[in-house]
């Protein structure tokens, strides 16, 4: 069922120290709140995945932050500044989360929305190439 608490997303966040567990699960809710029916799955072998009509994001705890992975072809708009890495990637972003860092919930939600939009309007690779097509 979309939206369900994956018991081994659970698992990955309750092994990491508890400011990263605060950060994590305050990602999980956003992208929850972005959109109920988001469903949580485990990928390369326990990495907790948010996915709906594609991936939507991906969380990766480091020694020092957390890794949020953007799945967004680079198409989601980031006004506020919060993206921290793979600004010339041609698949994905980042938005790394330290432990005494800023953190805006409502940019991170806002970029959520907008990847979960562009999954819905067929994936940001067929939305890049149909732009690169004229349509």
């Amino acid at each position: 069922m979309a939206g369900a608490p994956d018991t081994r997303v659970d698992d990955y966040i309750a092994a990491l120290p508890s400011w990263q567990q605060d950060i994590c699960r305050t990602v999980r809710r956003l992208v929850h709140e972005a959109d109920p029916e988001v469903a949580e799955t485990i990928k390369r072998t326990r990495q907790p995945y948010f996915v709906l009509e594609g991936n939507v994001c991906a969380l990766l705890a480091t020694k020092d932050h957390v890794n949020v992975f953007l799945y967004d072809g680079g198409l989601a708009p980031d006004p506020q500044g919060i993206i921290t890495g793979g600004t010339t990637n041609s698949t994905g972003r980042t938005v790394a989360l330290y432990e005494d860092g800023p953190f805006d919930e409502d940019a991170l939600r806002e970029i959520f929305r907008a990847v979960i939009a562009d999954n819905r309007a067929g994936g940001w690779r067929s939305i890049k190439k149909r732009a690169s097509l004229g349509e």
